[in-house]
């Protein structure tokens, strides 16, 4: 990944340098300017993109790391591009300015490694020894997270951008340490300054401006979806294993985000102030292109994905909450019917048990946010909860419903006594019927029961498949041309012929 991502960069700098001179017509330091900024990509919202179209495959892991690590590595390149401009190019020469360009990226990558990890030490150490009071560990983070950035960019010009993105890869894969609530109290912040700061640099564009840009900002658009990104894409995914339809998806996924907003507006004064001509068209070609490519985008790019066969509107695949026996019997018949299914756990005994069976298991909690998103979602369509804990299958269906619809999300009923506990609007379809609870189907397979597909015909039929099978086997749901339906609670159990039959058989 990194290597695509590098190589990636180079690409799209360079065409969108050259389509910023000849297509926007710019002058040349303002175009390398521009096309530093534009090798960036919006995590922000490639994110939400990517949980709504949910692509199978190695494109989605690609999306979403480019999006997190391209904004670190085009803002340090925008930087020194600006820093070659405004501060070598016009005294000592493009030698001079290329080499003080070179020390100061230098001085930043060590002054932002350095500063990171001195964060993360005065983060890592006082919770460790639960030095700051619950209520104050968001604050403190946050007021850490601000010193490191303000003293790193005091003693190496931005590099403090590097020292924060540094601080939030040690602090997540740290395991002496819970970051869950900081993440969650980020992603509250996050939102609520972006949306803040998308308005108030909107705020500072100037109008006539942005429509100085004209017919040749559109071209400019057009060029870089239409020519430049899929040229990025290739370029940079030659002599990898990744097939055409990969490719493509990639090459449909681009949007600018609120690091290229950020930048522009903050480099086009520079650029001013440097004196340099055409610098005041930055930032308003910058706010073009990101409208632009939002709309093209996010309209588009789940057209392309279910037209590639990486995403599928009637997504069959399945997540499972929990690795019982059960989970685990109903999984492999699944697997077996051409169904994928990813289980998620917190028993990291289950999950290698589920592993060496050839499943794809996931350790962590389905409650947490920060598993959530490093879940695989890609081809699935539904969410069954078949964990023993009846809240969190209702919590987490709850959560689900807004992902794949409440019609696609399940759980197995609660124990006698408990399954009003939890709201009825909050709760999944219950599975099969209401004395179905996990607890008994657990051990139902324990005690030997198998979960068996059986075909239907016009001479055997449903009604034939219930006399046939022993007493006690219970109906799960049906299976037809790779569709899966499952029976619920209050719900008539019944298969045509054609369809096979999915039944717990003791």
């Amino acid at each position: 990944i990194l290597r695509l991502l590098t190589v990636g960069v180079v690409v799209t700098w360079f065409l969108a340098t050259i389509f910023g001179l000849v297509v926007a017509d710019l002058p040349w330091e303002v175009a390398l300017v521009l096309g530093a900024i534009l090798t960036v990509t919006g995590p922000t919202v490639i994110g939400p993109l990517l949980r709504q179209i949910r692509p199978r495959g190695p494109a989605e892991a690609i999306a979403k790391w480019e999006g997190i690590v391209v904004d670190v590595v085009g803002a340090t390149l925008a930087v020194l591009v600006l820093h070659t401009i405004t501060e070598g190019a016009y005294v000592d020469g493009a030698m001079s300015s290329a080499t003080g360009a070179l020390v100061d990226l230098g001085k930043t990558l060590h002054v932002g490694s350095d500063f990171g990890a001195l964060g993360t030490f005065a983060i890592v150490l006082p919770f460790k020894r639960h030095l700051v009071p619950d209520e104050l560990e968001n604050a403190v983070s946050l007021a850490v997270a601000r010193g490191v950035f303000v003293a790193a960019d005091q003693l190496a010009h931005e590099s403090g951008l590097l020292a924060v993105t540094l601080m939030g890869f040690l602090l997540a894969n740290r395991k002496d340490i819970d970051v869950h609530h900081i993440i969650e109290f980020k992603e509250n912040l996050r939102v609520l300054l972006i949306s803040s700061l998308f308005i108030v640099l909107a705020a500072t564009i100037d109008l006539d401006a942005l429509r100085s840009t004209g017919w040749n900002g559109l071209l400019f658009v057009a060029a870089l979806i239409a020519v430049v990104r899929p040229a990025a894409v290739l370029l940079s995914t030659l002599g990898t294993e990744l097939v055409f339809r990969d490719r493509a998806f990639l090459s449909a996924l681009a949007p600018r985000g609120i690091v290229a907003a950020a930048v522009s507006s903050l480099f086009g004064l520079r650029l001013q102030d440097a004196g340099v001509e055409g610098a005041e068209l930055l930032a308003p070609l910058a706010f073009v292109v990101i409208i632009a490519t939002v709309a093209v985008y996010g309209l588009g790019a789940g057209s392309v994905a279910r037209r590639l066969g990486l995403s599928d509107p009637k997504a069959q695949g399945t997540l499972i909450a929990g690795v019982g026996p059960f989970a685990l019997a109903l999984g492999k018949a699944l697997e077996k019917a051409g169904i994928d299914v990813l289980y998620v756990d917190t028993n990291r005994d289950a999950i290698a048990r589920a592993r060496l069976d050839g499943l794809a298991a996931h350790y962590g909690s389905i409650l947490s946010s920060e598993v959530v998103e490093d879940l695989p979602l890609g081809g699935t369509g539904r969410f069954l909860g078949l964990t023993p804990n009846d809240e969190v299958n209702a919590l987490a269906a709850a959560h689900f419903a807004a992902l794949y619809g409440r019609a696609k999300v399940y759980q197995t009923a609660g124990e006698e006594g408990r399954t009003d506990d939890v709201r009825k609007d909050l709760r999944g379809r219950v599975l099969f019927d209401e004395s179905a609870t996990i607890g008994r189907l657990d051990v139902l397979v324990r005690r030997g029961a198998t979960v068996k597909a059986t075909p239907l015909t016009d001479e055997f039929d449903y009604e034939a498949y219930l006399a046939r099978n022993p007493e006690g086997t219970l109906p799960l749901g049906t299976l037809n041309d790779g569709t899966l339906e499952l029976f619920v609670a209050g719900g008539e159990a019944s298969a045509s012929s054609g369809e096979t039959v999915l039944g717990l058989v003791p």
